[in-house]
């Protein structure tokens, strides 16, 4: 946010570096006294948006885990009411979202999206008809909202960001050259165009941005334990992003030596799985001796597979995604470093290309604990059924992979990573820091009210 700012460019390349992690829909919004402009893509292919001169915008890539993957589900969210304008974009999950919207509906509110964030905005929107100001209906809607919810608000004199108060999901703040504000989920979103990082927001911390300058405020500071996810450092977030003052590759390597003593196997060549599986693999290698090894390359130009929606889909991408090198593993005992096993499909296809390219073993290791339990705070892991670590052992899990060892990285380790017990783990521990929602579906509210 600035006065006055041509602006179009830094959000182009913003929504392009945010873009390049997976198949996503995308919008962007920019407010140029009182009036919104926006520009709209499709799936995935975005490959300019030019948009006017104005002072504030907001952006969002969305990671679809509430809602389908359709055009209406896009953020940010425009909405119009009595007392103006507001753009709202969202990264997380609430955890009471469909009682709040049952509420809602039954009060006579109408939705046009199925996702959980028309649910925040029709909150703060209720709030706002009798609020002083946009900051304070934010504040009041908090008190009923539960769950993970980073947020990035627009009005048309303010730009506001807030972080629930377990700080399940990142957010953080930084300034331009030129004295503008930026906010983004990671901090490698700031340094990508050019701005340097000034802090992350705090746990239920509300930063206001305006003309007069930032103001942060922070009734809701402290009324829960911090709770940041801790898959955020194992696999989310890009490696060179900083969150909460910790350095996600240097947690990352931190795994991978956590592995190496604690999972240690013989072998001639440790080799990760690109992009996440890196940093692991190099702290696996310094703590072994075992050599470290390119033995897989990533085509630049595939998204994610653990984000990937259909099982199939899954499949095919990784042969898309990822190649052997076999002069670097044929005849050799390989040591593979990964983030995680979830449905155990990428896993399998990832043994099956390096048996196919000469590996003479592959032992596994797994920089997380096994998938045990959903997620009801913005990972896409809504159900035990498709956790394979929630029907097998490591030993039955290695021989439906095709791997010749399985480890996986110990529960009690997980607060190595990062130096703090502040972290959520409730995916692999299965306690939970809200109540557990009593509809789990991804597209629960695709149905009608008289049908939930």
């Amino acid at each position: 946010m600035n006065k006055k700012v041509q602006i179009s460019e830094s959000i182009e390349l913003g929504i392009l570096l945010a873009l390049s992690g997976g198949f996503m829909d995308a919008y962007s919004y920019i407010g140029r006294g009182g009036v919104f402009a926006n520009a709209q893509t499709g799936n995935m292919l975005l490959l300019g948006v030019h948009l006017s001169e104005g002072n504030m915008a907001v952006g969002h890539v969305r990671y679809g885990t509430t809602g389908r993957n359709n055009r209406k589900n896009c953020q940010p969210i425009e909405v119009n009411h009595q007392k103006g304008k507001m753009a709202l974009a969202h990264n997380g999950n609430l955890s009471n979202a469909l009682e709040l919207r049952d509420k809602l509906e039954l009060s006579g509110a109408i939705f046009h999206t199925t996702s959980d964030t028309e649910t925040i905005a029709y909150m703060i929107t209720r709030e706002r008809l009798t609020a002083p100001s946009i900051e304070e209906a934010v504040s009041r809607a908090m008190t009923s909202l539960e769950g993970a919810y980073s947020l990035i608000l627009m009005s048309s004199a303010k730009m506001i960001a807030v972080r629930d108060p377990y700080g399940f999901r990142p957010l953080c703040y930084g300034k331009m050259p030129d004295g503008s504000y930026v906010i983004a989920s990671e901090s490698c979103a700031l340094t990508s165009v050019g701005a340097e990082l000034i802090r992350d927001l705090l746990p239920g911390e509300i930063l206001v941005f305006s003309e007069e300058g930032v103001e942060s405020r922070r009734e809701h500071c402290g009324t829960q334990k911090q709770k940041t996810c801790i898959f955020e450092y194992i696999y989310f977030a890009r490696p060179d992003s900083v969150i909460d003052k910790i350095s996600v590759s240097a947690a990352r390597i931190q795994a991978g030596k956590l592995l190496a003593q604690t999972k240690p196997v013989k072998a001639d060549i440790v080799i990760g799985v690109p992009d996440s599986g890196l940093d692991a693999a190099l702290g696996f290698s310094e703590v072994s001796g075992i050599p470290y090894g390119i033995g897989l390359v990533k085509n630049k130009y595939i998204g994610r597979t653990f984000i990937s929606p259909g099982q199939k889909e899954r499949i095919d991408l990784v042969r898309m995604k990822l190649s052997p090198i076999p002069s670097v593993i044929q005849g050799k005992r390989v040591v593979l470093i990964d983030d995680s096993i979830v449905r155990g499909t990428t896993s399998r296809q990832l043994v099956s290309l390096l048996r196919e390219a000469g590996a003479k073993e592959i032992h596994l290791r797994i920089s997380a604990p096994p998938f045990l339990h959903p997620c009801y705070y913005g990972t896409d892991i809504d159900s035990e059924e498709n956790l394979i670590a929630s029907h097998h052992g490591e030993k039955e899990v290695a021989t439906l992979i095709g791997a010749d060892s399985l480890g996986y990285l110990p529960l009690e380790c997980l607060h190595e990573l990062t130096g703090t017990h502040s972290y959520c783990d409730a995916c692999f521990s299965g306690k939970y820091a809200t109540e557990i929602p009593t509809d789990v579906r991804k597209d629960r509210f695709e149905q009608k009210l008289s049908e939930r």
